[in-house]
């Protein structure tokens, strides 16, 4: 005889795409896996107010306004941190630690940190948001292509091949070639 059934919660949204997929995944694996699946629905916006990424997102848009430069180092290491290594970025260390990784100098990462609450900072961070929702987001990502005159908005990261079409280039999956790559 197989272990004891086994409880597995899915918290989900409808209007979330990779809940669906957790959703499907698991409705095919719970007979197999021997789990007691448990439905909760649930919704997203009450969870997104307490994500714990407000601070993180707010020093990103400093680091936009002040480094540009520094944005994408800085934006992958929160990432790495917070999907790759289970770390938190709620907390200011963290943040710190993140931003000296990707190649800021301490002095300078504080130095950005300290203008998180300011208005500047809490006014940009708001008119992106609301320029996403502008142009139809419902969640996140969104990517938003500007050709001929036209604005074509993708949700989610499963439509590159399709951003790709749309720009007239080829897609070569989710890592291409180093060669080929305009990275």
């Amino acid at each position: 005889m197989g272990p004891l059934p086994r409880t597995v919660e899915l918290f989900y949204d409808v209007l979330s795409p990779y809940s669906w997929l957790a959703f499907e995944i698991l409705c095919r694996y719970k007979n197999i896996w021997n789990v007691n699946l448990q439905l909760c629905p649930s919704l997203i916006a009450g969870i997104f107010k307490d994500s714990g990424s407000l601070t993180a997102m707010r020093f990103l848009t400093t680091v936009k306004l002040e480094h540009p430069e520094m944005l994408e180092k800085v934006s992958r290491e929160l990432w790495m941190r917070v999907w790759s290594r289970d770390e938190d970025i709620t907390e200011p260390q963290s943040i710190l630690a993140a931003a000296e990784k990707a190649g800021m100098s301490t002095g300078q990462a504080r130095g950005l940190l300290e203008r998180v609450s300011t208005p500047e900072v809490k006014n940009q961070l708001k008119e992106t948001t609301e320029a996403a929702c502008k142009y139809g987001a419902f969640g996140l990502p969104i990517t938003v292509a500007h050709l001929d005159d036209k604005t074509h908005m993708l949700f989610g990261s499963d439509r590159m091949e399709l951003l790709a079409h749309l720009l007239g280039e080829k897609w070569m999956g989710p890592v291409p070639p180093a060669v080929n790559a305009r990275l």
